[in-house]
């Protein structure tokens, strides 16, 4: 094999390398989250910091890495036919080919082994690589491709901006980092998650309970009147023990009478019992604190934020009419995302 023969191979290796490299790092800064990024700045990773340049100007850094595919699968062309055919000369002298048959059996062959070279080695392999550790290999390339970047400016501006003015005529804006998804694309991108194995079951319906939890009301998960478990505004201290040595809860609404359908607020039985243990005469009244009444038709969504921001824990739930059709704690609303979150017998 003569030197000419070598060195050809050689730059053949050395290209597919680059197009490896440059598609690597294009499919990397793309994958990238830029959330992991801030994070490992924060944390002083100086590599990190040139990965924020790189990543953040994304449009600019993936026509960098075209330019330089584009480049390479040029050279490779170049070298692949003169290369094949010194390779194949022998051959072709033995079985008496004509030059001109010669000429084309070496740009099939080249164009063959060069394209599956290329292809595999240079486009496929490194994509499959970059995607499943776009963070490590964003930060084995960020350093030459920003170099890279800084070398060939003036041909990347002239590509970009001439791109750009062809674009603006249909519209089109250059891209950034982030990508917006809606709620469908959100839902089915949790949903192959799970598929992947990338999240397990429980998971998964935490998920699935947020992008529900817009969309129900309060009537969905109220607890009925019915089942409700009330205190009267003259029941003495011993009955309110009998109860709550009974039921166990929290948080008790308190209405005038026995079957009033007037509820005057709420009593917390942790303030109430600390007190008696502090041996001071109380009584229910003293321990009522307001409670906030929502309709049915409210959005859980809505009625979880004035709750937060209200510090309320209890809230009573009405009808059309005004009616007091059922209660609603905050465990209520919270296990609509996460589950049961309460013991058997809490319930208010």
């Amino acid at each position: 094999m003569d030197g000419l023969i070598a060195l050809n191979l050689f730059l053949v290796v050395v290209f597919i390398g680059l197009t490896a490299f440059f598609v690597g790092a294009e499919f990397a800064i793309l994958k990238v989250r830029m959330s992991r990024i801030d994070q490992l700045i924060a944390e002083g990773n100086k590599k990190a910091v040139l990965a924020k340049k790189v990543a953040g100007n994304l449009d600019y850094y993936l026509s960098a890495c075209q330019l330089g595919i584009t480049i390479t699968a040029l050279v490779l062309g170049a070298l692949g036919e003169p290369t094949v055919e010194k390779l194949f000369h022998p051959v072709f002298e033995r079985f008496e080919v004509s030059e001109a048959v010669a000429t084309v059996l070496s740009y099939g062959i080249a164009l063959a082994i060069v394209t599956f070279l290329h292809v595999v080695f240079g486009e496929l392999a490194p994509k499959t690589l970059a995607i499943q550790y776009s963070e490590r290999v964003t930060f084995l390339l960020v350093t030459p491709l920003y170099w890279f970047g800084k070398i060939t400016n003036p041909i990347i501006r002239f590509l970009n901006g001439s791109s750009q003015i062809f674009l603006g005529w249909f519209g089109v804006k250059p891209a950034g980092h982030e990508t917006v998804y809606s709620e469908e694309e959100l839902e089915l991108i949790v949903n192959q998650s799970y598929r992947s194995g990338e999240i397990n079951e429980t998971e998964l319906a935490y998920l699935q309970n947020i992008f529900s939890f817009e969309d129900r009301v309060l009537k969905e998960i109220m607890i009925p009147k019915s089942k409700a478990v009330f205190l009267t505004k003259q029941m003495k201290i011993d009955d309110i023990i009998m109860i709550l040595d009974k039921y166990n809860y929290t948080r008790y609404p308190v209405i005038e009478t026995e079957g009033s359908n007037h509820v005057i607020g709420f009593i917390n039985t942790k303030e109430m019992l600390t007190n008696m243990a502090a041996g001071r005469n109380i009584a229910i009244t003293d321990f009522i604190h307001d409670i906030a009444s929502f309709p049915e038709s409210a959005s859980i969504k809505n009625v979880l934020l004035d709750m937060q921001k209200n510090r309320m824990h209890m809230i009573i739930v009405r009808n059309e009419a005004g009616q007091m059709t059922g209660l609603v704690t905050m465990e209520d609303v919270l296990e609509n995302i996460v589950g049961e979150i309460r013991e058997e017998s809490s319930n208010q």
